[in-house]
């Protein structure tokens, strides 16, 4: 079966009606009738635009220290602290005999961040309140999240001091040019994290420390995030 369309002061024979019929930047099918010829690619448009923001990655990933990536908290070697001793299964021991570990995930993650070619866009920091900075940055130095990858070559940036964590996040996106949306957050106390949300930050509260199960979930709830914007 043919059709006709008038172009022009033309007529032009179309084979099926099955075919899309476009004039003045609108197109008639025989099964959807007459449609704006913007309509499918403005579509198209919007689910790539879609697709990439629920895949976004942040710009920077930040971490508490104590009692997100090692445990016990420096607070809690008091009597003992520095200098560390690091052990063969990769725990350190304080002056007084204590171990310290990293926490559930803590090694791979890092070890992820460093080496895996998705995250070269992607910054580290350590965001910290820590009570004994000093005795952290020994720590740093000898926690390994592989071999010859120390915690310290592992991050980018450092905010480790007395605060409200808001102004570490400020100050982090002052030093950076990072816009806070782009930045996740993993705490493992509770008021911080409520503290640095209305930033624009994705924070996740992690209780028990750095999990896979929790990463992962900081992952999803950071491009469910952007996806909103």
């Amino acid at each position: 079966m043919t059709g006709v369309r008038y172009l022009l002061g033309q007529v032009i024979i179309l084979r099926s009606f099955t075919t899309a019929v476009c004039f003045a930047g609108f197109c008639w099918t025989k099964s959807v009738g007459l449609r704006h010829a913007s309509c499918d690619s403005n579509s198209s448009n919007l689910k790539d635009t879609a697709i990439k923001k629920m895949a976004a990655l942040p710009r920077i990933v930040a971490f508490d220290l104590d009692a997100t990536l090692w445990e016990p908290e420096m607070y809690e070697l008091w009597g003992g602290g520095a200098p560390f001793t690091k052990n063969p299964d990769g725990t350190l021991s304080d002056r007084r005999g204590t171990r310290c570990r990293l926490m559930g995930n803590t090694a791979a993650v890092l070890h992820e961040l460093k080496t895996d070619p998705k995250w070269k866009d992607t910054q580290v920091a350590y965001v910290s309140c820590t009570d004994e900075p000093t005795w952290a940055a020994e720590c740093m130095r000898l926690f390994e999240a592989a071999p010859g990858l120390t915690l310290d070559k592992a991050v980018d940036h450092k905010e480790i001091y007395k605060a409200n964590k808001s102004t570490h996040f400020r100050r982090l996106a002052e030093r950076t040019g990072v816009d806070p949306r782009d930045m996740l957050f993993f705490d493992n106390e509770q008021h911080n994290c409520r503290n640095v949300a209305p930033l624009g930050v994705t924070c996740i509260y992690v209780p028990r420390g750095m999990t896979e199960a929790e990463w992962q979930r900081g992952l999803r709830e950071f491009a469910a995030n952007r996806a909103k914007d």
